[in-house]
């Protein structure tokens, strides 16, 4: 080759066309990686609304999750779509209430291991719809959506589970006579929960001194993971439900006693995995959520936690028992230090995180779950104005807008029977968040609206069977 040649190829003004589409090129793959980001949901399990400092609780230290809410969203007024764990965690994992999945009851309010049902195939699961679009999964701890193999995680979209299936005082084999006093000195031989990996029992009972600790590992190895393709990673937590354990790192470390404890080692969770990510790079194109399954298990006194000012917990319809804690975190896309009031609801998660991945929300059936994304970027009005209260089948409250209206009220726990309310009794949640004043009497137009929006959802529910109902000996 001449010299002449050479310069000539070298000229920009011949080069110009080969940059220019190496550009272009580089520029497409940013978009489309910017388009996939990771998704990361982190829930925990009966944690209450003022449980987090960051959150109100004045003697539980949060730091990481506090940071989490510095840098990203704090949602106060996000909602799980049902009080107790199985329903809650097919509506997070479907987006549709579990009316429509079968995956709540009157009898049985949640799956035990002698049940023999499980979230349906014909549910398509938040993992299955991100595996299309080209995701890795994982699911890290509790399941608590079947335990049988056709019902696990493996069966239901992700690729590998790390966890217990059921919740973490099930599998009791304490003496009876003990009741409630398991609770104030846990220790792990007086239940049998195994510990999972995919489809194959690895230990059991489960040391659930270090479950938070190892579920955290399991987190973080998956994160480091190849990283070609975007993720989709689920941590559900076991705690704060009882029986209360935490690792001996965090034993006495909190002046709120064991239940401090076990929410201070989630945090510290919390803060080692955005800090993997933040080492790995990730973090700008990951977007991180952290929720609660229901509100807190109140008959536990110390051993259980705090709604707050709200009304009630775990097992109501009351904002205590479905009004969650939650943060988005997702750096350079989520303004830092950001306060929404909006509505939202883990039923949103499944939509807004297939939204962002650019996969498909299914058509074919009822999705309750809206795209959160104008709230979490700031660019648009929330899309979410109302908000169904279930407990088992029973539809027992709505709210639209501010205004809330329960047609049935029961306490979480007793056994206080039903009650019904004609007209119902009315609260508005902006001015009274804990429920103390009833305002039917002065606003019969909005119990004409509510009962309305209630009568219309009521039009889109089909039955179907319960999977609660499911003996385990059934096929």
């Amino acid at each position: 080759m001449t010299r002449s040649a050479l310069s000539r190829r070298m000229n920009p003004i011949f080069s110009f066309p080969l940059f220019a589409l190496l550009a272009a090129f580089m520029q497409i793959n940013a978009v489309h990686a910017e388009s996939k980001p990771n998704v990361v949901v982190i829930y925990a399990d009966d944690l209450g609304y003022g449980d987090l400092a960051c959150f109100g609780h004045p003697t539980i230290k949060t730091p990481h999750l506090d940071q989490m809410a510095e840098e990203g969203m704090k949602f106060t007024q996000f909602y799980s779509a049902a009080p107790v764990c199985t329903p809650s965690r097919a509506a997070l994992l479907t987006g549709r209430y579990p009316i429509r999945s079968g995956m709540c009851s009157d009898k049985r309010r949640v799956l035990f291991p002698d049940s023999g049902g499980g979230i349906p195939a014909s549910e398509v699961t938040l993992a299955e719809a991100m595996k299309s679009a080209g995701y890795r999964t994982a699911c890290v701890g509790k399941w608590h959506l079947g335990h049988l193999p056709q019902f696990l995680p493996t069966s239901n979209g992700f690729e590998s589970y790390f966890g217990i299936p059921y919740s973490n005082d099930m599998d009791r084999v304490a003496d009876r006579k003990m009741g409630r006093k398991i609770f104030l000195d846990p220790k792990v031989r007086y239940w049998n929960v195994p510990l999972m990996r995919d489809t194959d029992i690895v230990e059991q009972p489960a040391d659930q001194t270090t479950i938070t600790k190892r579920y955290t590992e399991e987190a973080i190895k998956f994160i480091k993971q190849d990283q070609k393709q975007p993720f989709f990673l689920y941590l559900a937590h076991n705690m704060p439900h009882v029986p209360l354990f935490r690792s001996t790192d965090f034993a006495d470390k909190s002046l709120r006693g064991l239940y401090g404890d076990v929410i201070e080692e989630i945090d510290w969770s919390v803060g080692q995995v955005l800090q993997t990510l933040r080492d790995e790079g990730l973090d700008k194109n990951t977007i991180v959520w952290f929720s609660s399954d229901n509100g807190p298990w109140l008959i536990f006194d110390a051993q259980g936690g705090s709604a707050g000012l709200l009304r009630d917990g775990k097992g109501s319809t009351w904002e205590g028992g479905m009004r969650e804690p939650t943060l988005a975190w997702w750096p350079g896309h989520i303004p830092a230090g950001t306060v929404s009031q909006e509505q939202g609801s883990t039923l949103d998660i499944y939509t807004t995180s297939i939204k962002l991945a650019g996969g498909t929300v299914p058509t074919d059936r009822v999705v309750d779950g809206v795209d959160l994304t104008p709230v979490l970027t700031q660019s648009g009005p929330g899309p979410r104005d109302e908000m169904v209260y279930y407990r088992g089948t029973k539809l027992m409250a709505i709210r639209k807008g501010p205004w809330k209206a329960h047609f049935i009220t029961k306490p979480a726990y007793g056994r206080e029977p039903f009650q019904e309310h004609d007209p119902p009794v009315l609260y508005h949640l902006e001015h009274d968040p804990s429920e103390k004043y009833d305002l039917a009497k002065d606003h019969p137009e909005v119990i004409k609206e509510l009962k309305a929006a209630a009568e219309k959802h009521r039009k889109t529910v089909k039955p179907v069977p319960s999977q609660l109902e499911i003996p385990l000996t059934q096929k």
